[in-house]
């Protein structure tokens, strides 16, 4: 099929459920041409090979644990396997232990705030190195996924800082990587029913705030803007935007109470 990523080759981290916006990327991915392999690991494993049969093209799934090392340094010869290049990257990773979300801010303790910052901060740029063996003359487009880190969030913890470290990473990124052609953006989505925003205690606050702000209302269920936007930042068409974090939120972010 033609369209916006005819001929590109990406990679979709963290895929597992149809409720994941790692899935509505992998599938509008490939609506618009895009050849897609996306990526899960551990118990999550099984439910992603099965939940590839519901997109629109079969879709090769590769083991990888961000916080494991070898995972990371045969990444690229695994994917080799299914591809021989890759235009774009779609980093759809993110997870803090409960104890580091929700109060008790002052409270956690290192290893689960640690976990937060590996997992959701620092992965941005090991999964980078790990597929920069693939990236041809090109160049390549990676995305990742944000919630607005601008200010403190109530039940988010230290997922808020991770997201806020995530930020910062991106501009470091991209100031490093453009000169070999590789632009580095995020999307700041609202609030989505997905599996992650689940395990956020007290997290309904989210949906309450956006029902009642954001000037073009918001669909909680709706995956496709946000992945839709994903897709026109994998794509060609803006080929000098990097370090950028493009908000799908209904406008929640530009307005104040």
């Amino acid at each position: 099929m033609a369209g916006l990523l005819a001929g590109k080759r990406v990679l979709v981290a963290g895929v597992l459920t149809e409720a994941s916006i790692g899935f509505a990327v992998a599938k509008a991915a490939q609506q618009h041409g895009a050849q897609v392999v996306v990526s899960n690991f551990g118990r999550g494993l099984s439910i992603t090979r099965r939940i590839v049969g519901r997109l629109p093209q079969p879709a090769p799934v590769v083991v990888l644990d961000v916080t494991h090392d070898e995972h990371l340094a045969t990444l690229a010869e695994r994917l080799r396997e299914h591809v021989d290049g890759i235009d774009g990257v779609v980093h759809a990773i993110a997870f803090a232990p409960q104890a580091a979300m929700g109060d008790g801010f002052v409270d956690v303790a290192w290893s689960d705030a640690a976990t937060a910052l590996q997992v959701s901060t620092w992965s941005f740029a090991a999964l980078i190195r790990a597929c920069l063996p693939l990236v041809g003359g090109g160049g390549a487009s990676v995305v990742g996924f944000d919630f607005d880190a601008s200010v403190a969030w109530p039940a988010y913890g230290w997922m808020g800082v991770a997201k806020a470290g995530l930020e910062s990473a991106t501009r470091y990124l991209a100031r490093e990587l453009g000169p070999r052609g590789v632009r580095v953006n995020l999307v700041s989505a609202g609030p989505l029913q997905s599996m992650a925003k689940r395990s956020i205690p007290g997290a309904d606050v989210f949906d309450d705030a956006w029902n009642e702000r954001a000037p073009l209302g918001w669909n909680h269920s709706d995956f496709a803007p946000a992945a839709t936007a994903t897709v026109a930042l994998l794509s060609d068409l803006l080929p000098a935007t990097t370090g950028e974090i493009i908000h799908v939120d209904g406008g929640y972010h530009a307005v104040g109470a």
